[in-house]
């Protein structure tokens, strides 16, 4: 998977090298970069967020069935299955849209913790090779860390750039030793030094703030999103909230401020993110419009459905001008009745003898 995840992060290390170039700090170009890449993997965001809308839809109606037949589990189960294919709802569907943002976004950390390979695009074996110049060297090589090595180089580079030769010969040559000087004078930010790892400086230092921030935006975001949901937070829901946050904190602790610092902005954007996708993908926004779409298709299914009369049928505006003629006539007869009856009467009349 490191191939990989270095593939795409060398891909993304154009876009953080860009960042940099523009603005010539560390800080602010890990901010454009993870905004940048937030924009890119929206959409995969928009649909994991309809999905999740969907599902919790689909889990209140499932609560709903389980409640009312919860005496007959095989007639729930079948309507479990039928609220299924009628929802259009796929047990998988809702892993999909989460795995290729999660691929970016280890490509994107790539990037960052291997800035000399991903970002600056020297070349592996000359990367190797210093790395393994550095560790040998006593006092410096003890306490550098394998997998975050190239942040080390960078970090030592201006005092030991002379010790980097192999067969009397530099390890970079003259474009990339300018360009990895360059680099390095960009890693203050806001007056901490992301070259730096939280674990080795002094308090006054404020590099404790990262593995803090770390451990407060992660826990806050989670729990303002779950309860956003309208999700119920329980036992093993619980659990991770705070365990995630930990771990990631730990890690942000024992590693260079730069990693940590992008666990920070990555978090916060990803948060925003999440709150903008719920406002117009909630799920009452989700079910009206499902609910709509519902209604738009019936008619259509109804519209292009043939007619034909039944045998004996009468079309309602022609059984209104029967009754119509009927009562006409029905009137007339009786108007017929009374006039003949009358004329029965005078006819009788004898008048008045004098």
């Amino acid at each position: 998977m490191d191939l990989v995840f270095n593939f795409i992060g060398s891909i993304f290390g154009y876009v953080l090298w860009f960042a940099f170039y523009l603005f010539k700090n560390y800080g602010i170009a890990i901010i454009i970069f993870t905004l940048l890449t937030r924009l890119i993997i929206f959409p995969f965001s928009m649909k994991q967020q309809k999905s999740m809308a969907s599902n919790m839809r689909f889990q209140m109606k499932q609560r709903e069935i389980m409640e009312k037949y919860k005496n007959n589990r095989a007639k729930a189960n079948e309507e479990i299955q039928n609220l299924m294919e009628k929802e259009n709802i796929k047990p998988s569907f809702g892993c999909m849209p989460m795995i290729a943002p999660m691929i970016i976004m280890f490509g994107v950390l790539y990037s960052v913790r291997n800035p000399l390979t991903n970002t600056l695009h020297i070349a592996y074996e000359k990367v190797s090779e210093a790395l393994n110049s550095i560790t040998a060297l006593p006092g410096i090589g003890t306490g550098i860390n394998s997998q975050y090595g190239e942040i080390s180089i960078i970090k030592y580079f201006s005092s030991l750039k002379g010790y980097l030769v192999v067969d009397n010969n530099p390890l970079f040559n003259s474009a990339e030793t300018e360009k990895i000087d360059e680099f390095s004078k960009g890693f203050n930010f806001l007056g901490l030094d992301l070259l730096a790892t939280p674990s080795e400086c002094s308090f006054q230092s404020m590099m404790w703030l990262i593995p803090v921030l770390c451990f407060v935006t992660s826990v806050a975001s989670m729990f303002i999103i779950q309860k956003m949901n309208g999700t119920k937070m329980q036992g093993c829901m619980i659990f991770m909230i705070f365990f995630m946050p930990l771990l990631s904190t730990w890690i942000a602790y024992i590693v260079p401020g730069a990693v940590g610092f992008y666990w920070i902005v990555s978090t916060v954007i990803g948060f925003i993110q999440s709150l903008v996708l719920n406002i117009f993908y909630n799920a009452s926004i989700i079910e009206a419009k499902t609910e709509a779409r519902r209604v738009v298709l019936r008619r259509q299914q109804e519209a292009d459905v043939a007619y034909v009369e039944a045998e004996g049928y009468v079309a309602p505006s022609e059984l209104m001008k029967k009754i119509n003629t009927a009562d006409k006539q029905i009137k007339s007869g009786n108007k017929k009745q009374k006039r003949k009856k009358l004329n029965n009467n005078s006819s009788s009349y004898q008048g008045r003898k004098r």
